[in-house]
């Protein structure tokens, strides 16, 4: 998975958007104890360390949080817990829907599920698990660090109905390499944005404007935010793999990010309208990997990655019948209402789901299934 020396060498000397590298130094060097001011968490991912990385929106902040759940661990046999929202409603002493489920990371040292909770007051907070049970994880105080988003969204941005857009200055965010990768919106004129920011935090951050044809729209478009977005290769090169609302698949090499700069973004499928991706990773199966996505209104897409890499004819034109797709083909899994997806371990992915009884489960499903 690695690059060759040589093309490390050439894009550290050549290309600041992916400029630096992750090195021995200890990173939680400049974190602080005490309260980090958290007032949302729109998205969260893990780095190394039992270091959790959350999306503020509120904030425009990007949070670096020591779990100190560091310890290796392993997946357990078989997790199956149910009424995951009935579990949380009582350990909040609340109802079910006074809560939302915003976000869920797994650990990959210690295999806890971690959870980002929301309630109608906008209190935010996370949970991880504990067996079959929840238990809550300490925000204030707590050993961190932050940085601010520059030229993000402002507070008072309002979409076409009115609404606030500021939710949207953080929609995904992953840890690669040394970096922290944030899709969302900004206050610029071309508003999708996609930035790179080294990790520990400095002053440095670095993000480019992106462009995408959304053949379900029959545009291009420049406003709307990335939803779910994986660092994945391709071709042996790094690239963005990226889903928007109604639901175009969008491929970027990374080294096509420049800071301050327009990217445009190659759309491999339109994978149907009226839905929205919620999240997406990759896993492996008898030594080949695949993509999975989760989504409001379709079933769990299995996506060949090799057929993305052979995939040339990228689309520029309008796919009109409602509920079409076009482009790169997928799978329709048997599971559906997945609203969370990770990688647990080499064998195991995790979802959260609602079954069809209405109950919302947590399960573990081996890769051999999928």
């Amino acid at each position: 998975m690695k690059k060759s020396l040589l093309l490390l060498l050439s894009l550290f000397f050549t290309v600041p958007f992916l400029s630096f590298a992750h090195t021995d130094k200890d990173l939680k060097a400049g974190f602080q104890t005490g309260d980090p001011g958290i007032r949302s968490i729109n998205a969260m991912a893990f780095g190394p360390e039992g270091i959790l990385f959350l999306g503020d929106s509120k904030n425009a902040e990007i949070i670096a949080i020591d779990t100190k759940d560091s310890q290796a661990g392993k997946a357990a046999e078989q997790i199956n817990i149910q009424h995951v929202d009935k579990q949380i409603a009582a350990l909040l002493g609340t109802t079910t829907d006074d809560i939302l489920i915003q976000d869920m990371a797994v650990n990959p040292v210690s295999k806890s599920i971690y959870l980002a909770i929301h309630t109608k007051d906008g209190q935010p907070m996370i949970l991880k698990t504990n067996g079959k049970d929840f238990e809550p994880v300490a925000l204030n105080p707590v050993s961190h660090s932050k940085i601010g988003l520059n030229k993000a969204i402002t507070a008072d941005a309002k979409d076409r109905r009115g609404r606030s857009m500021r939710q949207w200055a953080i929609s995904d965010l992953a840890f690669y390499e040394g970096k922290v990768m944030v899709s969302g919106l900004s206050s610029e004129e071309f508003a999708s944005t996609f930035r790179s920011i080294p990790f520990p935090f400095n002053d440095k951050q670095m993000h480019a404007s992106l462009e995408i044809y959304h053949a379900a729209h029959g545009q291009y478009e420049t406003h709307a935010p990335i939803k779910t977005f994986m660092p994945f290769k391709l071709n042996g090169q790094d690239h963005l793999i990226a889903s928007y609302t109604c639901t175009p698949l969008v491929v970027v090499p990374l080294q096509d990010f420049k800071p301050g700069k327009h990217t445009k973004g190659k759309t491999v499928a339109e994978l149907g309208n009226r839905n929205t991706p919620l999240d997406i990773i990759s896993y492996e199966k008898e030594g080949k990997s695949y993509i999975l996505m989760a989504n409001s209104s379709r079933a769990l897409m299995k996506i060949d990655p090799a057929k993305i890499e052979q995939f040339e004819d990228y689309l520029t034109e309008p796919v009109e019948e409602s509920s079409a797709t076009a482009g790169v083909s997928f799978i329709n899994l048997p599971y559906v209402n997945v609203l969370q997806l990770d990688k647990l371990d080499d064998q195991s992915v995790v979802m959260l789901q609602r079954m069809s009884n209405g109950d919302l489960n947590l399960h573990a499903t081996g890769t051999r299934r999928l």
